[in-house]
């Protein structure tokens, strides 16, 4: 089975220290070396992205940034796992990380199984 989890959380949490970045490739590292990592990537800021959105029957594009959003989308994840429970937990270890080595980090992870 599947899983994408989507990381959120606000633009304006700041820079996380050094430590937060060992400690998420070491997490990584172990997730990809247990043969459950797909692939996982962060994303850019969203004054890079642009919105495609279809309203009415017409397609406007609209160009970051969003800062009516509260959260964002800032990084994501897809696993080969046994279980939704599963995935579950590889995201609550994840989103645990991010509270344990960035101080006052708030966020979700959304976790979906890919059809």
């Amino acid at each position: 089975m599947q899983f994408m989890t989507m990381l959120k959380a606000r633009e304006d949490a700041g820079t996380p220290p050094p430590d937060f970045f060992e400690a998420m490739g070491a997490y990584i590292a172990g997730v990809a070396a247990s043969g459950k990592l797909i692939t996982t990537g962060g994303l850019l800021p969203s004054s890079t992205g642009a919105e495609v959105r279809a309203t009415d029957g017409k397609v406007v594009v609209t160009h970051g940034p969003f800062t009516e959003a509260t959260e964002l989308v800032g990084g994501y994840a897809i696993f080969e796992v046994d279980s939704r429970d599963e995935a579950i937990a590889m995201a609550t270890e994840f989103v645990q990380l991010h509270v344990d080595r960035w101080p006052g980090w708030e966020g979700a992870s959304e976790v979906r199984q890919i059809m």
